[in-house]
């Protein structure tokens, strides 16, 4: 993938930085697996899954983390 979409990761509220961190938990697996039809194929898998989505939370917790510090926590 050659398209440049994470051009920063500043954002202007709490809200729009956990729907960054989200965008970027996503992006990381269309990275990972390239291949639409095989993502669909595991879908019903892990969304089925306790553990699965815990771990998918935690992505998105740890990438939330990250642009919380890249935005001093939104205090200005």
């Amino acid at each position: 993938m050659t398209e440049q979409w994470l051009t920063s990761l500043i954002t202007e509220t709490p809200q729009e930085g956990f729907e960054l961190a989200i965008t970027m938990s996503r992006r990381g697996v269309k990275y990972t697996q390239p291949d639409t039809e095989v993502l669909k194929g595991l879908r019903h898998g892990y969304a089925n899954s306790s553990d699965a989505l815990t771990a998918a939370s935690q992505v998105v917790a740890i990438n939330f983390q990250t642009v919380a510090a890249a935005n001093k926590y939104w205090h200005f």
